[in-house]
């Protein structure tokens, strides 16, 4: 499974009403370090397929969610789970720092 993008219209659906984790990215296309990380995302999303979902939030495209899950700096991780936040990352972090976020709210 790949990257979901997530957006104002699909949120909601994608992230709050799931039934499995949901670990989502905040991130913007100047920002280096969320360029670092992406590749780490893209495998997560194959790791990951069926047990939990994989989604990225580009903050200026969507204001509104960055300002609703007060996001001052990128990348932040959050993971979802029953549609509230479980856990949060800042910064640049592992393969296995996220998959163990994930693994840890299943």
């Amino acid at each position: 499974m790949a990257v979901i993008h997530l957006n104002n219209s699909n949120f909601e659906s994608e992230v709050l009403k799931s039934d499995k984790p949901v670990l989502v990215d905040f991130w913007a296309t100047w920002c280096g370090p969320c360029r670092m990380i992406a590749p780490i995302l893209d495998e997560l999303a194959s790791d990951f397929e069926g047990r939990a979902k994989v989604c990225k939030v580009d903050v200026d495209e969507n204001e509104e969610l960055a300002r609703q899950y007060r996001i001052m700096t990128i990348p932040a991780v959050f993971v979802f789970r029953g549609g509230e936040i479980v856990e949060k990352s800042v910064g640049v972090r592992s393969k296995e720092d996220f998959a163990r976020m994930i693994e840890e709210n299943m």
